[in-house]
Formats: C-alpha cells, sequence, structure tokens
C-alpha cells in the first residue's frame, strides 16, 4: 500500500482523496498498473489512449495532475504538455519515458515537467512520483494550515456541535436498514429498488426501511413523526428500531399482522399527548402478486399499471397515537402493475415554483414520466421552491429484459478478451449514440465492472490478495497463471428499453464466480473515500444506477440516450 511504500504525511494522503489524475498511456496493460495502484487513494483516474485524446479529456474535464507517455500516438508526450502550458503554467505533469536524450530532458524541464518516471513502470515509482507531485501541490505551508484550522475547529463550540449532529445523522443512517442497498429483485422479473431520504435538518421526522423478508417477500416501511424537531424524530427513530429488531428476530416467519400490533403496542406509552405517527406498512409477495398494506394517515402510493395509469393506495388507517385500538389491513393485486411509489408527506406538501401549487399537483404525472429513480429526484427537485419538511421516496420498477435485447455475447476470462469486451462495448455504443460524453462514461463504467467479474468473480481475487500482488509486483503475472485453468466465462446483455420518449441503456454483466455479500455496498458509498471498492463508486456516478443480484455474480447498469 501506498503509505507502507512512502513514508508519508496522513494529510497528503487525504489530499490525494480529492484529485483527479489524467494518464496518457496507449498500453492496456500499463493503463491498469496505474488503475491497481493509484484508484484506492485517488478521487478519479481517467485514461487517454494518445495525446490528442489526453488534450481533449483535459479540457472537458478538472485535471489536478498530468500523467503523460513521451511515446504516445499522435501527439507524444512533449506536443501535448506544450500545448496545455498554453493554458495552464502550474498544473503539476509527471513525464513518462525510456530515453536518456539530454534535449528531450531539457525540453521537459523548460516545459515545467514536476516529476519523471522511467520506462519499465514500477508501481514504487509510480507512488513515488504522485506523492511527491501532491506535495507540490499543495504545499508544506498549506498542511500545516489545515491541521492548525482542524485543531482551532474542533476547539470551536460551533464545530462540536456540528460534530454532534454529524453522529446523530450517522446514527439515523444505521437504524434506516436497507437490504436492497443496489440491488435489483430476481423473480419472474427483474426490478430495480431505489430510495431517496432527504432530511430538512439533521434529526429528522422520516425513517424508512427495506427489509428483504424471503427471496419472494419483500417489507417497506416509511414513517413520518407528525410535527418537527427531536421529539417527532426520535419516536420515528425509536419506532423504526423496534420494526426493525421484530423482523430481525422473526426473518422468513415473519407474522405481518403481529408486527403491526406488537409495534404500535410498543410507540404508544412513548408517544406524547398530542403526537402522532404516520406510518406505510408495505409487504409485497412477488409470487402471489400482491401487496399486504396498513397505511396510518400516509399520502396514497402510486402504482403504475401495465396500460400506463396509475392506481392509488389510500390510507386505510388513522394516525398512530397513544389511543389507537384496532387497525385495517388490505390487498391490492400487483399483477399489472409495473411501477410503484412509497413516499412520505413531505415530499408533497412542499411548495413549488408554479405560484401556489404543491408538489401533490405534480407527482403523479412526474411518477409517470420517469424510468428510474434518477429521473424522479431531478424532477422533484427541479419544481420544489423550497424544502420545508423532509422528504423521503422507495421507487421500485420492473424491468422487462428477455423483448429488447440488441447485443448479447460471452467472453472468456482473460485480460486479452477483456480488450476484446472493451472493443465490442464501444462499437456498439458509437452506432447507438453520438455523444462522446455519455459513450466515455458508459465504457468507464462497463470497464470497471467487467474488471470486477474478471478478477474478483471468476478468478476469486480477494481484495487483500490483489494488494498483496501489487506490492510484491506479481500482480500481472498471477493473473497469467490463473488464467490457464480458468473456464469460467463473462456474459454480456445489452437492452434497449423505450420509455415515455426516452431511450434507456441497461447493460448486464454476468460471472460465474462464486459472488459476493452485498450488504458491503452500503458500507462503500457511504464511506466512499475510506473504504476498498473505488471502481463500484466510479461505476455508480457514471451511470444511473448499478444494481446486484442477491449472489452478487451478476450487476446491471443503466444510461439514458
Amino acid at each position: 500500500m501506498i503509505r507502507e511504500s512512502i513514508n508519508i504525511d496522513d494529510s497528503v494522503l487525504e489530499f490525494l482523496k480529492s484529485i483527479t489524475i489524467l494518464c496518457i498511456e496507449n498500453d492496456i496493460s500499463t493503463q491498469l498498473i496505474y488503475k491497481n495502484t493509484l484508484q484506492d487513494y485517488i478521487k478519479e483516474l481517467i485514461c487517454a489512449k494518445d495525446g490528442k485524446d489526453g488534450y481533449k479529456k483535459y479540457l472537458n474535464n478538472n485535471i489536478d495532475i498530468i500523467i503523460a507517455d513521451y511515446y504516445a500516438p499522435k501527439l507524444n508526450g512533449l506536443e501535448m504538455i506544450k500545448k496545455v502550458r498554453e493554458e495552464n503554467n502550474d498544473i503539476p505533469i509527471v513525464l513518462v519515458s525510456s530515453i536518456e536524450d539530454l534535449d528531450v530532458i531539457k525540453s521537459a524541464i523548460k516545459l515545467h515537467i514536476h516529476n519523471f518516471i522511467e520506462k519499465p513502470i514500477k508501481t514504487l515509482e509510480i507512488t513515488n512520483a504522485i506523492m511527491n507531485t501532491a506535495k507540490v501541490l499543495m504545499g508544506e505551508s498549506y498542511i500545516e494550515k489545515q491541521r492548525k484550522k482542524k485543531l482551532k475547529d474542533l476547539e470551536d463550540k460551533d464545530k462540536y456541535n456540528n460534530y454532534q449532529e454529524d453522529l446523530a445523522f450517522e446514527k439515523e443512517l444505521n437504524i434506516l436498514k436497507n437490504d436492497f442497498y443496489y440491488q435489483m429483485i430476481h423473480q419472474d422479473y427483474t426490478a430495480m429498488i431505489d430510495f431517496m431520504y432527504k432530511p430538512l435538518d439533521t434529526l429528522s421526522g422520516d425513517a424508512y426501511s427495506a427489509r428483504r423478508i424471503s427471496d419472494s417477500k419483500i417489507f417497506f416501511l416509511v414513517v413520518d413523526g407528525m410535527g418537527k424537531g427531536i421529539s417527532a424524530s426520535m419516536s420515528a427513530m425509536i419506532f423504526t428500531t423496534y420494526v426493525n429488531h421484530i423482523i430481525d428476530i422473526a426473518a422468513s416467519d415473519l407474522d405481518f399482522n403481529k408486527l403491526i400490533y406488537d409495534s404500535i403496542e410498543y410507540i404508544k406509552p412513548i408517544l406524547l399527548e398530542e403526537e402522532a405517527l404516520s406510518v406505510d406498512y408495505i409487504l409485497l409477495d412477488c409470487v402471489n402478486k400482491e401487496i399486504s398494506y396498513a397505511k396510518f394517515s400516509m399520502p396514497a402510493s402510486l402504482v403504475q399499471l401495465e396500460n400506463n395509469t396509475i392506481s392509488r393506495i389510500k390510507s386505510n388507517n388513522p394516525p398512530i397515537s397513544k389511543y389507537m385500538r384496532d387497525f385495517n389491513i388490505d390487498k391490492f393485486d400487483t399483477s399489472k402493475s409495473i411501477k410503484f411509489l412509497f413516499y412520505s408527506d413531505g415530499m408533497v406538501e412542499n411548495p413549488t415554483r408554479y405560484g401556489d401549487k404543491t408538489y401533490a399537483d405534480f407527482v403523479e404525472k412526474d411518477f409517470l414520466q420517469s424510468f428510474t429513480k434518477e429521473d424522479m429526484r431531478e424532477k422533484l427537485l427541479w419544481k420544489i421552491d423550497t424544502q420545508e419538511d423532509d422528504i423521503t421516496f422507495i421507487y421500485f420498477n420492473k424491468l422487462n429484459l428477455h423483448e429488447n435485447i440488441i447485443a448479447k455475447k460471452e467472453f472468456a476470462t482473460s485480460l486479452e478478451d477483456l480488450d476484446n469486451a472493451s472493443d465490442w462495448y464501444i462499437k456498439i455504443w458509437e452506432d447507438i449514440s453520438s455523444d462522446n460524453t455519455l459513450n466515455h462514461n458508459a465504457s468507464v463504467v462497463f470497464t470497471e465492472l467487467t474488471m470486477n467479474a474478471y478478477e474478483h468473480g471468476n478468478l476469486g481475487l480477494t481484495s487483500e490478495n490483489k494488494h498483496t500482488l501489487l506490492e510484491n509486483d506479481t500482480y500481472f503475472s498471477t493473473l497469467e497463471t490463473m488464467e490457464k485453468t480458468c473456464t469460467k466465462k463473462i456474459a454480456i446483455t445489452i437492452n434497449k428499453i423505450n420509455y415515455m420518449n426516452k431511450v434507456y441503456i441497461i447493460t448486464s454483466i454476468i460471472d460465474e464466480g462464486d459472488g459476493f455479500d452485498t450488504n458491503i455496498l452500503s458500507k462503500i458509498f457511504r464511506n466512499k473515500i475510506k473504504f476498498n471498492g473505488r471502481g463500484v463508486f466510479v461505476s455508480r456516478r457514471s451511470s444511473l444506477g448499478i444494481y446486484f443480484n442477491p449472489k452478487g455474480n451478476e450487476v446491471l447498469f443503466l444510461h439514458k440516450l
């Protein structure tokens, strides 16, 4: 690891998390060395195959450091650097070369090259060059200034209060259990489940949970503490904690009626005289194609049917209070449904930029016109004028991936075939899109996730083993050895879905490995800087969403044309 290779201050490592590096290198194997050496420690690594492409990516991205190969095609390293220096004389640049020509070295120095890496590339030389360049970029005075400021902030009362609020919010996130964090549903259909949780304040009166009861049953809970402030937040969080506790104990033997009764009886003595909770209890049965629900003064849940009409599942109970006695459970037939939206009052009560209208006037139309949670989120946040309440919603969309296949192919478990797969995928995107940025993002996600399928899926390489091999400079030789005995395949399927005059491309990658515990994804996304798994984070950021199957050996990702 970098820390073990070089004696470096924590502040430099912290600084690395914010930087983007552009690497001009046409050799795929060398690109992989850069990627595997740096990706866990920097914000992003952008690769270009030649100097011309590198200069274009430099112009179109916020680049902090450039690594340029002297022998880059079309526009060699020095020529590209000259173009960069015409407009930016400060950006740190590392030149990679095996040349010992004094004139080349002099030219490089005149162009303010900050560091050199000698070919053949070695991991330690890369990390040394980047560490030293990062020091130049941030400066020792900056390090000391930030260290002192951090100490002062900790002594400041306001900062301390903010720190306590951050801890409280972190606790809330631990309470809101989600068994479907970036997962899809696999039954007789494939479905995406997405969530938006946007509290108005740190201490939220909203809460939700999504729990896998069995392979075919899913439980959703949405809670809205009526009122604002600490009291509403405490009631919502205590209630949610208890519901999750019941589910953890019952597991697949969950009794829906008993869950509702026990949780109401538990919260009643805790509620204040004038206090109440609005709650959605939703049990989705994928096999019997029905929803069992008990809605306590919550807004109507929306269901989109196959004919693109909207059905509303209305509340069938008053809010939960100290004096509640009985409750109703009803059922809804989901055999003709394709999408669901469960949400709290805060979502529809927010004012919008359209005069006196609230978002309640737009929610059904926006839901109908949205294919993904991101579509719904964009429409919501654009329309609301000022957020005045907590916003929570759960978005569930069934996908028909059997009738819309535009390409399908299998690839062997080898670096050579990964290159072939990448070329094949890029060609497909060039045929369907002229948007270079979109095509690049799709290629980035594909490269990251096929590499995961190759390394961690079919070859079964763990993150710890990978780091050890990189440190010992035996990574590629080990891969070559493992490839020889691996007969597993990587299957790629590309779907094209037309929805409300929009076109979505859905790519599926399936490996034949043992999979992984997908619950680890919540740690990756909530601690994306500290946690291994940066490739998955980059994939999420460069797409509309990534979704793993429960086993962890298949992933879908989406882009909109």
